[in-house]
């Protein structure tokens, strides 16, 4: 696939310690917008409001960030991508045989697990594959689309299922970065000020 949009609703799983009265990641969406080498991310929520432009040619991103009424424009280089992304290195999964019907897909369950103690747990198809590997540090050695997924740290459990997705092409547009109404930082400047995450 070279051209796909795929939008998944997240929160805190139901079980997780505070699920019901953490506003801050409920209701929240999950947008990507995926076109040949490039990639649009967005994450919605009533508390904030963030966008991520990658280019797999490049190596390179741009995070827009809309934070308490400041907004931010970070430029990360390949090196500082690697750094951010450095949990997800050599993360392999393992096929699991529960299977389930997504959106009429067929997914197949798999489980991985990072150094540091996070587990992931996804339902993907190997009928859509994007041509843009890279999009997702997280499923970058997965050998398809991911539909549904849970992260679990500890007591921590964040859930994505599927909103909605389409198959439709995307105009050029959506890639075009803000050249004016953002304060600009580096990724260094970001990361004194935790907000690159």
């Amino acid at each position: 696939m070279s051209e796909l949009t795929i939008i998944y609703d997240y929160a805190l799983a139901s079980g997780t310690k505070g699920a019901q009265n953490n506003s801050s990641l409920s209701p929240t969406t999950l947008t990507i917008y995926l076109k040949g080498n490039l990639c649009r991310t967005e994450m919605a929520s009533a508390l904030f409001f963030s966008t991520t432009f990658y280019d797999a040619k490049t190596g390179s991103a741009v995070i827009l960030k809309e934070v308490s009424g400041q907004k931010l424009l970070i430029r990360m280089a390949g090196e500082d991508l690697q750094e951010k992304n450095k949990r997800y290195e050599g993360l392999t999964y393992s096929n699991e045989p529960e299977m389930k019907i997504i959106a009429g897909y067929k997914c197949i369950k798999a489980i991985a697990k990072t150094k540091d103690g996070l587990t992931v747990t996804v339902y993907y198809t190997k009928d859509l594959i994007p041509d843009n590997k890279d999009y997702e540090p997280l499923f970058k050695n997965l050998d398809g689309l991911p539909l549904e997924y849970e992260l679990t740290n500890g007591n921590l459990k964040i859930k994505y299922t599927l909103s909605a997705i389409n198959l439709n092409p995307i105009p050029e547009s959506k890639f075009d970065i803000p050249k004016s109404g953002y304060r600009e930082m580096t990724y260094e400047e970001s990361k004194k000020l935790h907000v690159a995450n």
